[in-house]
């Protein structure tokens, strides 16, 4: 029996979040694959969590820094150990290395932390720092870095996120692979149940509210944004979508000013056809945006900046408009809600990235043969990376006894 461990940051939501949406693609990937599947968090269930038993995968909750994740992962013996994030891996990839050297280390890195914070600090702090000056000084880069190098192969979602790997810290290419969304084609009878130009009305914005650019993108939106295009659309509203959204998201609620918080909804689906344009004006980040793709998924043109587009459509034309600043979101959204024939060109576009660039029998053919590879050359793969041999060996040392001592510490108290 092929069994795999995936160790769980969180437990996934898939309703709430992309990463939820990402790892359930994952899970699922593994159950096509005939493989077992355990998994196992130190986090609490939410609500919105996903109940993994109903589709067959095995749920543990494990402790940090205790000795019981040890004689569990030694009686469990995976092949396959998946590592949601590298915190995770921080935190349990010395123990995996040492009970079961055997076992495959994949890191899933749902986008590169460390770029989303020296992108945020660039905003808020007002950086003048050289991009990549700042991206190598940050404590972050260093350890998600290392991470990457001590696992076996890193799941790559971005493919801005694997260039500036490979370009700026050399990381070798069989160490990565780039894997985005893997989503199901959408045929013709599913694109001509949607809802047409005539039948659709104003925008939407969405987005988690634990996931700080998504709060400032709401804020920006309110701020800076919305004013410009009310002026020119007075009758036409936006509403803002997403689990947990903050105290100071929902004081923006404003009717009078066609600005609507409405918070969580369960089918997102319904509520993105009915909806013209979707907006995300994001001014930091990483990865690639589930919200992006949700529209995608429905038939709904995007506005988004740089930072929104990247790294989400290859060569592919965009499902709308990328501008960099307020009055020009302002612009392309004015724009977009009123030109038919843009709109649906743009509409168009988003098809056609759904069906080539997310394809999901393309890609899970990449990722099972990328796992074979690994498989019978296991050993002569970690050979050629000295790098991460030397990093693991010096994680085992410090690392574990770290752990040993907070583990002999709670003992005490």
């Amino acid at each position: 029996m092929k069994n795999v461990l995936i160790i769980g940051y969180t437990w996934p939501e898939s309703s709430t979040t992309a990463a939820g949406g990402r790892m359930m693609q994952l899970i699922h990937f593994f159950k096509e694959e005939k493989y077992s599947i355990t998994f196992a968090s130190t986090a609490a269930k939410s609500e919105f969590s996903n109940n993994l038993n109903e589709i067959g995968v095995t749920e543990v909750q494990i402790k940090l820094n205790h000795t019981s994740f040890d004689s569990f992962v030694s009686n469990l013996n995976p092949n396959i150990v998946l590592f949601d994030r590298f915190l995770t891996e921080e935190q349990f990839g010395w123990r995996i290395a040492q009970k079961i050297p055997q076992a495959i280390r994949i890191l899933d890195t749902e986008d590169l932390h460390f770029l989303r914070k020296v992108r945020k600090n660039i905003l808020t702090n007002g950086m003048t720092d050289v991009f990549e000056n700042a991206l190598r000084a940050n404590e972050l880069t260093k350890r998600e870095i290392a991470s990457i190098y001590r696992c076996d192969l890193s799941l790559i979602i971005s493919s801005y996120e694997e260039q500036l790997l490979q370009s700026i810290f050399n990381i070798p290419d069989n160490l990565l692979l780039h894997l985005p969304f893997m989503l199901e084609h959408l045929d013709e009878i599913t694109v001509s149940k949607w809802n047409n130009f005539d039948k659709r009305k104003d925008f939407i914005c969405i987005g988690n509210g634990k996931h700080k650019p998504n709060t400032d993108a709401v804020l920006w939106l309110y701020e800076d944004i919305w004013p410009i295009v009310r002026k020119t659309l007075p009758k036409v509203n936006i509403h803002i979508y997403g689990a947990y959204l903050p105290q100071q998201i929902k004081e923006k609620h404003n009717p009078k000013a066609g600005f609507y918080v409405n918070g969580w909804t369960k089918d997102i689906d319904t509520v993105m056809q009915s909806t013209k344009v979707n907006v995300a004006p994001l001014r930091f980040g990483a990865g690639i945006k589930g919200k992006l793709i949700d529209a995608m998924q429905n038939g709904t043109p995007n506005v988004t900046t740089p930072i929104g587009a990247e790294g989400m459509s290859g060569y592919l034309p965009w499902n709308g408009k990328v501008v960099n600043n307020a009055i020009d979101l302002a612009k392309a959204m004015i724009a977009l809600y009123i030109n038919e024939d843009q709109w649906q060109q743009s509409q168009k576009n988003g098809v056609n990235i759904i069906n080539n660039y997310y394809s999901k029998a393309l890609l899970r053919k990449k990722l099972s043969n990328k796992i074979s590879i690994l498989q019978a050359s296991i050993d002569t793969h970690r050979n050629t990376n000295f790098i991460g041999s030397m990093l693991l060996h010096h994680t085992l040392t410090s690392t574990k006894y770290l752990s040993k001592w907070i583990e002999e510490k709670e003992k005490n108290n």
